[in-house]
């Protein structure tokens, strides 16, 4: 009994780590889709039910929305490039919904955070259903970070409902 529980212990941890792989491998075709300005693989990695949450407060897209702001950006051959650093991929005991937190490197933006949420599909593939964008800021600097935005944050909580 021993013996079978430790087998069956070993595949599980097995089709975990293969998961895991296959997962990390997915979220970096959709950051290399958006690099070369691929349209059509970077919102096919994504669920179309998708939630895009991006770094400015009013940025909070779901994929049609996504979509259209996103095309001309596609369209002018190279959308943004965000280098992954490191990344952590969790999965549900059901290994159906995965999730995860990464930081990034960008150019055009320093150090950021991202973090999402999978969902294997029918045809057992991985598609992004939620995404979080946000730019990481270094603890010595936040007030004056909060001091700069605080006009832009009073004027976007007024259109708050």
């Amino acid at each position: 009994m021993k013996l079978l529980f430790t087998f069956l212990f070993a595949c599980l941890s097995f089709v975990s780590v293969a998961q895991k792989k296959a997962i990390e491998q997915r979220i970096n075709q959709w950051h290399k889709a958006a690099e070369t300005a691929d349209f059509k693989t970077y919102f096919n990695v994504m669920t179309e039910d998708a939630v895009f949450v991006g770094s400015d407060a009013s940025e909070v897209w779901n994929y049609k929305e996504f979509k259209a702001f996103a095309k001309p950006y596609f369209d002018a051959g190279k959308a943004w490039t965000f280098t992954p650093v490191n990344r952590n991929v969790y999965l549900s005991p059901n290994q159906q919904m995965a999730w995860f937190d990464e930081t990034l490197d960008s150019k055009h933006m320093g150090v950021c955070r991202g973090s999402g949420v999978l969902t294997m599909q029918k045809d057992e593939t991985w598609k992004i259903v939620h995404y979080v964008l946000s730019i990481a800021i270094p603890n010595p600097d936040v007030d004056k970070v909060v001091k700069l935005k605080e006009e832009l944050d009073k004027v976007y909580l007024k259109t708050i409902d």
